[in-house]
């Protein structure tokens, strides 16, 4: 009995070491079949690269962006694709607070939480940041401040990769929020403490009869 089991165990051993033996040379095979690596040259193409540009026109799936108002910060006006005069959806209030809290996060550490350019690391001596309250900028239409979010200028670079294209343009928003706030005439702040005033009266009396 106990040689019958040791020959069927040793039988197995065989067969189980036979069997893996092609399986090895297959995984091999693979692993070491022909092939470029990341960037390697070749001899093949004349530009000697080995990957190959993408044809012209190309767009990677979920990636056809026709609209040039919402992505490129661009509309019609006279005939001519200028920088947006418009948001390319309704900003409400909840919009503006998303703004507000993206813009602490990615603008306020340079241009400051009220714009001024005064922002943390311009307090610790980098190069001072523009600040929104000149005139030459409060002049500019939402799709100037979109368009410096997404590509950059000068010294700032671009926060495509970072900050996706619906709170780039509630940035925007939040930034002409916050010139008005900050040069708002005494009537403009006077007609803004009604309507909240208001506001505040409605949403009492809508809990009360609730």
């Amino acid at each position: 009995m106990k040689r019958r089991i040791l020959y069927t165990l040793f039988t197995a051993t065989l067969l189980l070491g036979s069997g893996c033996k092609p399986l090895f040379d297959i995984r091999k095979a693979m692993y070491d079949q022909p092939k470029y690596e990341t960037l390697e040259a070749t001899d093949f193409f004349g530009d000697r690269r080995s990957a190959r540009p993408l044809i012209e026109g190309t767009v990677a799936q979920g990636q056809l962006r026709l609209d040039d108002h919402l992505y490129q910060g661009l509309e019609w006006i006279d005939g001519e694709q200028l920088q947006a005069r418009t948001y390319p959806f309704e900003i409400t209030m909840d919009d503006l607070k998303r703004g507000k809290e993206r813009y602490e996060i990615f603008c306020s550490v340079c241009h400051g939480v009220s714009g001024y350019g005064d922002g943390i690391v311009v307090q610790r001596g980098f190069p001072p940041a523009p600040g929104y309250h000149s005139d030459h900028l409060r002049n500019m239409p939402p799709g100037y401040f979109y368009s410096v979010a997404t590509n950059g200028y000068g010294k700032m670079k671009g926060y495509a990769s970072q900050i996706p294209v619906e709170d780039r343009w509630r940035i925007a928003a939040y930034i002409q929020t916050l010139q008005r706030s900050q040069n708002a005439t005494l009537e403009e702040y006077e007609a803004a403490l009604r309507a909240q005033s208001s506001n505040d009266n409605h949403l009492d009396s809508t809990h009360d009869h609730h």
